[in-house]
């Protein structure tokens, strides 16, 4: 709007000195050609730069003033500019006057020199304090940005702290305090608004998640009395049905002190080097299900054996207890996949991730196994991927992290299973597995 403005301003004063100039100009010579024009009627000699027919008049001006018309006109012809004016002389004449225009020309274009610099040094210096203005402005919107997307990534210790606004103790902003030497604009409004909602959300948060770790904290101690009376009934139905409920309501306590440790963050990896289709085979062993092993290609992976337990027994659990048969895990180097044949996972689910207690269609389950699995899935920085198969059934798919030395020793392996084979022998450390394409059923890898 600055530079459009001064580029307006420069052509209105350009117009308006032009016209006042060409006007004067015009005014002299329309006044020199009466005089000249009383002194031809009058037989008196001519002014010098008046005359009959001039050499040099504009034909425009000449066919101008034989039709019985005066009239004006800048000449170009020469070097110098030169104004001229003309009327009838009779019989097809014209009588003409001339002067030097030169003055007016150069005054002219001396005041359009002026107006181009003085713009270009209004508009550059304009542009320079803007662009310096907005940038600081977009920089501290980027940083507002940012923080936004951690928070929304799950660190809500993340603040914008942007130094136009001031914090309480607990990380809310003073809505009446701002610092007397930057007073808050627009930006720090929004920053500190974020900042306010970041830290609500954490208090809300870590109320919540210390509610939840105190509910099953204090149901421990019931419960473990509950089930120790419970394994003191007399033998049966009601008793069976009494330790059923009872191992129910300890397995959902359980998991809700694992969600609460994983919700505060504060989870530790041990970490150690484990082939994966092994410990894919004592997962599926220790479920009990009829689950099908299928090793394509097995690889080691350093990962914490326990976490990873945890996930690949939820995510095949589920499959048994919300899909159908059959459920297949399959070993693809490090990406572990998890697929059963039934209806596949809900909409909410593939859109919004796994959510505590929902469940659809009068499935059985609290809808925590999925929330710990993709928990523990994060605590070992492996992103897990729910998604529905194309012909049908749900698929998880797991991919687990490799370090180079473990990408470095499978591909060694690899470079010697090839050799091996053009040798014309087959070196299998698995045992047998690639006779029978890689399938085992439950048990066939277990310890």
């Amino acid at each position: 709007m600055c530079c459009g403005l001064a580029a307006l301003l420069g052509v209105l004063v350009h117009v308006s000195v032009t016209n006042q100039t060409v006007g004067e100009a015009r005014g002299r010579a329309l006044d020199r050609l009466t005089e000249v024009t009383a002194a031809y009627e009058e037989g008196d000699r001519l002014p010098p730069g008046a005359g009959v027919d001039l050499p040099g008049l504009p034909a425009a001006l000449r066919e101008l003033a034989t039709d019985g018309r005066r009239g004006t006109m800048v000449g170009d012809q020469d070097a110098h500019p030169t104004m001229w004016a003309a009327g009838p002389a009779g019989r097809g004449r014209a009588l003409a006057v001339q002067f030097d225009y030169a003055q007016g020309a150069h005054a002219i274009d001396a005041l359009d020199r002026a107006i181009v610099w003085s713009s270009a040094l209004a508009i550059g210096a304009t542009l320079l304090v803007g662009a310096f203005a907005v940038t600081r402005v977009t920089r501290r919107l980027h940083a507002t940005a940012r923080v936004a997307r951690r928070i929304s990534a799950g660190d809500l210790d993340a603040r914008v702290n942007d130094p136009r606004t001031v914090h309480d103790s607990s990380g809310r902003v003073e809505p009446r305090t701002q610092r007397p030497t930057r007073p808050q604009d627009e930006v720090a409004a929004v920053a500190g608004a974020l900042d306010t909602m970041a830290a609500s959300l954490q208090s809300k948060l870590l109320s919540e998640q210390r509610f939840t770790a105190d509910v099953a904290h204090e149901l421990r101690t019931p419960l473990t009395g509950l089930h120790a009376a419970a394994e003191l009934l007399p033998p049966g139905r009601p008793t069976e049905l009494v330790r059923d409920r009872v191992a129910t309501l300890r397995t959902l306590t359980e998991d809700l002190l694992e969600i609460s440790r994983l919700d505060a963050g504060r989870e530790r990896l041990e970490l150690d080097s484990e082939p994966l289709a092994p410990l894919a085979g004592r997962v599926v062993w220790a479920s009990g299900t009829d689950t099908e092993i299928h090793v394509v290609r097995d690889t080691r992976v350093e990962t914490d054996r326990r976490r990873l337990e945890r996930v690949l027994g939820n995510l095949v659990a589920n499959a048994h207890k919300h899909g159908r048969a059959p459920v297949a895990l399959t070993v693809d180097g490090p990406v572990v996949t998890v697929r059963d044949h039934g209806d596949g996972y809900p909409d909410y689910l593939l859109e919004h991730g796994p959510q505590r207690f929902r469940t659809e269609g009068g499935s059985k389950g609290h809808g925590l196994g999925l929330t710990i699995a993709l928990g523990q899935a994060e605590v070992l920085g492996a992103p897990l991927v729910f998604a529905n198969a194309p012909d049908g059934g749900a698929l998880a798919t797991l991919t687990l992290p490799q370090n180079a030395r473990d990408q470095r020793d499978e591909h060694d392996e690899h470079d010697e299973r090839s050799a091996g084979n053009a040798r014309g022998g087959v070196n299998d450390r698995d045992g047998g597995n690639s006779g029978n394409g890689g399938n085992s059923r439950d048990g066939d890898n277990g310890p």
